[in-house]
């Protein structure tokens, strides 16, 4: 597939987007999954091509299946979702690339603190008014002064995948979706 992104601003299609988190806990004897219900972005592609916006994820949206896991990754010793209420993920630059993949540049920020992130995403569907982005990288959380570990059972990286589907703001097909 070759893509083509027209130009013009984007909006993140919330209900067909997904952004989880995974990371192996216990002494990396257990996988904890979550998947973020509260999701939104927008974006602008230029002229020549490159793109730039956000991505804003609800820190206190993250569900574990774990009531009692959930409220304490959503208290002070993780994302201290009452202080710092969103994660944000600001795309400086993004540029489709001759394999179609797309190139990201850009800067996350988790509890205030901001820190560089590349990332390469997989374009899933283009048209002229839709475009899907699906991603997976890793973050390292110490980073982000998410460094609660007891008794050592939470080490490395977590790893954040996302399912970004966006239309084309004005677009027949990205109004009432």
């Amino acid at each position: 597939m070759t893509v083509a992104v027209e130009t013009g601003l984007w909006q993140l299609d919330a209900v067909r987007s997904a952004v989880a988190i995974k990371h192996k806990t216990m002494w990396g004897l257990v996988t904890v999954k979550g998947a973020f219900g509260g999701v939104s972005g927008e974006g602008e592609v230029e002229a020549g091509g490159s793109a730039h916006g956000a991505i804003t994820v609800e820190a206190g949206s993250l569900d574990t299946k774990n009531a009692k896991r959930d409220a304490h990754l959503r208290g002070a010793d993780f994302f201290d979702a009452e202080r710092h209420p969103t994660l944000v993920f600001a795309v400086r630059d993004a540029v489709v690339r001759p394999d179609d993949s797309v190139g990201i540049e850009g800067e996350l920020t988790v509890r205030g603190v901001s820190r560089p992130q590349s990332v390469t995403a997989t374009v899933t569907e283009s048209s002229g008014d839709v475009v899907t982005l699906a991603a997976e990288f890793t973050v390292d959380r110490e980073q982000f002064n998410l460094g609660w570990n007891q008794m050592g059972m939470i080490r490395g990286l977590t790893t954040v995948t996302a399912t970004l589907r966006f239309t084309r703001r004005g677009s027949a097909s990205g109004e009432g979706v």
